[in-house]
């Protein structure tokens, strides 16, 4: 793997950077109270500024603090002029603007693209505190403000639209949003080493516009500097031959990706363009990509070098307040109760799935945090954090379970290209033992003031069986009643364009789940996580799902519908209808179909909510034309009976809402979850009393056939 400047390298001595402030100042009179007459840099959000490590705006403002720079929050200003944008006067240096911790569209609809009423972001959980396409809105309103001060755009709305996309709530292709937003500069990814060397260099006197080299950033540009080769894959062919790091040229060389407009006009072409896109995604390997956007070019540099444990150290111990700002009061913002007891020990996904942002978003390489480090974060909880009991909520990541897990072989990590290391099996070269977070694990429950430590996060079980030690530790320790883990499917159809194990992966977790818990006396059960109406997935497959979840004795509360999210690889499936997993023809590509139409979505998810009453009209029609009418009926072996509860109809639907519209008729928030973005937003452990909404599973006796973990990190930045 290449390597880069220690993060904290050129930090000022102590001695000559200005003390920390309690909280970075969100008004004039905080600035006063600091002895500031103007900041640095000026952070806009679009969540409600809380100092904690798990919210992009806090590392990024904490650790240009470090650098000894002065830095402002603007959170969720009213965007409907510039005057918000001025509170904090003119910013010396640049703004920094995000969407927050999660994709605006993401955060205003559903994946029906029905108008949601609350923001778990925002104090008392207010919807509507936000514009649509956030980092647009915010980039002019800044503009305006100030229209000399370079902006410089980040988090993962930016991260997930630095090319070309499908946008699901126009149903159209639109540029980069680095175009739309007339930004100068575009940072995707983990954004770290990226913003440190934008501010060094800013203090040096150069222009956003002007730093052309710097990983992980977009830029751009009006032709392909000189001294670059170009290597034209604006056409149908195939990229997928690695190129080494070490080949002549190769850090002078750049790939053409099918333009703005190609893309617009040409499915295929964007099918060829995503998977050229992911191809380039290992910063061992990757090469710079270039996409025209009409006379201009949007330019990616390669992905920015992942933090070494030291580093990511760092970043942790930085001097964050680990509290909401104090001018929100006692207002409740539930993204903070959710984490505000749990503990972040490592970034990054090897999974790949396709419909999940987090390996696009923090990459695939897993950075961890030593256990020093970590130790020293749960001491603080308990020592500083406002109504801790005893118990941590969580202590995991994107994964519970990659912890430290990496490549064997650096060479052979270095030169990688395959999107995943455990699909369609595990690597061989891939490392999956997980002593060290076994012994994490023992370390942290025995800090002092801990009582019990959950682990909430999701778990990729298709390598925790690898560890028959690491398993017995987590259901002896770390489960209470139920443990949520996320096939997504049984069957092999949607599995394989998702990038997930079948369901033997999951028979083999459950058996050593079940003696796990027997061994330790305890009665507990596995909860899994299904996706409706993912691309490649027919009315038979959900038919199959709703069928295995009957005869396990499952019964969902909550269901995951998928939502197109920008950039994914399952996108690309679902607008292209090709896979882009594997090359892409014109002729000969491997076709997927997807469930596009409202009502065939909403069938999607009535299979797996198939005991709801409410949804049994609509299936019976369904069984019906798919000539099964053998499955309605009391029987056990049936899905739904034939008859219709007094009073128990189809639900009526209200209508899409329509995207930019900021407020939505009144009504009840939707509970459906969405597919498309990683979560690290995991609700605290109660006590555990036996699952109700998702009825009981078959205690451990019952093998239901295989499932997977639910990916649950978001990290915008």
């Amino acid at each position: 793997m290449l390597a880069a400047p220690n993060l904290f390298a050129d930090r000022p001595d102590r001695s000559v950077r200005p003390k920390a402030a309690p909280f970075l100042p969100m008004s004039r009179a905080e600035m006063d109270r600091l002895g500031w007459d103007q900041c640095d840099v000026i952070v806009v959000t679009g969540d409600a500024y809380i100092d904690h490590p798990s919210f992009g705006m806090a590392i990024i403002g904490r650790l240009l603090e470090a650098q000894g720079l002065r830095v402002g929050i603007i959170a969720q200003p009213d965007w409907s002029s510039a005057e918000p944008f001025k509170v904090l006067g003119k910013p010396r240096l640049f703004w920094g603007v995000t969407g927050g911790n999660m994709d605006s569209m993401v955060n205003h609809y559903t994946a029906d693209r029905r108008l949601r009423h609350n923001d778990s972001y925002t104090p008392n959980d207010e919807g509507g505190k936000r514009p649509d396409r956030a980092v647009i809105v915010y980039s002019q309103r800044c503009r305006e403000a100030y229209k000399d001060v370079p902006i410089v755009l980040g988090g993962i709305e930016a991260s997930l639209r630095r090319i070309a996309q499908y946008d699901h709530w126009s149903e159209k292709i639109r540029r980069s949003v680095l175009v739309d937003s007339k930004a100068d500069m575009l940072v995707y990814g983990n954004a770290e080493r990226a913003i440190i060397e934008i501010a060094r260099r800013a203090r040096a006197g150069e222009s956003p516009k002007e730093m052309t080299d710097i990983r992980g950033t977009a830029i751009m540009r009006s032709a392909v500097p000189e001294g670059w080769s170009v290597i034209d894959s604006s056409s149908i062919d195939d990229p997928s031959a690695p190129v080494s790091p070490r080949a002549p040229g190769a850090d002078r060389m750049a790939v053409r990706l099918p333009s703005f407009e190609q893309v617009t006009a040409d499915k295929v072409l964007y099918a060829h363009a995503s998977r050229v896109l992911h191809q380039e995604s290992n910063p061992g390997n990757a090469r710079a990509l270039v996409q025209r956007h009409g006379d201009r070019e949007v330019w990616l540099n390669p992905p920015p070098i992942p933090l070494e444990m030291n580093e990511m150290d760092g970043v942790y111990d930085l001097p964050y307040a680990r509290a909401p700002h104090p001018s929100y009061g006692d207002a409740r913002i539930p993204a903070w109760e959710m984490i505000r007891f749990s503990v972040n020990i490592m970034r990054g996904c090897f999974g790949g799935c396709s419909f999940c942002s987090i390996t696009e978003h923090e990459g695939r390489i897993i950075q961890s945090r030593s256990e020093g480090s970590i130790l020293r974060e749960i001491e603080q909880i308990r020592d500083k954090t406002k109504g801790f009991t005893g118990v941590i909520s969580d202590m995991g990541g994107p994964t519970a379970n990659m912890y430290r897990l990496a490549c064997k072989d650096k060479e052979t990590e270095s030169v990688c290209r395959r999107p995943s290391c455990v699909f369609p099996d595990i690597c061989k070269n891939l490392n999956t033992d997980h002593s060290s977070l076994v012994q994490l694990y023992r370390k942290a429950r025995a800090v002092p003031g801990v009582k019990k430590i959950h682990i909430a996060s999701g778990l990729r079980y298709d390598i925790a069986v690898r560890s028959p030690e690491y398993i017995k530790e987590l259901v002896t320790h770390h489960v209470g009643g139920y443990l949520k883990i996320a096939p997504e499917h049984t069957e092999p159809g949607p599995l394989s364009k998702m990038m997930k194990p079948g369901m033997g992966a999951y028979d083999d977790f459950k058996r050593m789940f079940d003696k796990a818990a027997k061994e330790a006396g305890k009665k507990l059960y596995l909860i899994p996580y299904f996706i409706a109406a993912h691309p490649g997935t027919t009315d038979e497959d959900m038919m199959n799902l709703a069928l295995w979840l009957k005869r396990n004795g499952f019964k969902a509360d909550q269901v995951q519908t998928f939502l197109p999210s920008p950039m994914s690889l399952a996108t690309a499936m679902y607008h292209s209808e090709r896979n882009p997993l594997r090359p892409v023809r014109r002729v000969g590509s491997e076709m997927v179909s997807s469930a596009k139409g409202l009502k065939q979505r909403r069938l999607h998810k009535a299979f797996l909510r198939y005991h709801d009453p409410e949804n049994w009209p609509i299936l019976r029609e369904a069984l019906k034309r798919m000539g099964r009418d053998d499955l309605i009926g009391p029987g056990e072996h049936q899905l739904i009976p034939a008859w219709q509860p007094v009073g128990a109809t189809a639900k009526p639907r209200d209508h899409a809402a329509k995207p930019g519209a900021q407020k939505g008729p009144k009504g009840k928030a939707f509970l459906t979850q969405q597919a498309g973005q990683g979560r690290r937003m995991v609700p605290p452990v109660a006590k555990p009393a036996a699952p109700k909404a998702t009825g009981k599973p078959a205690p451990s006796s019952a093998t239901p056939s295989g499932m997977k973990p639910r990916q649950t990190n978001l990290k915008g930045r």
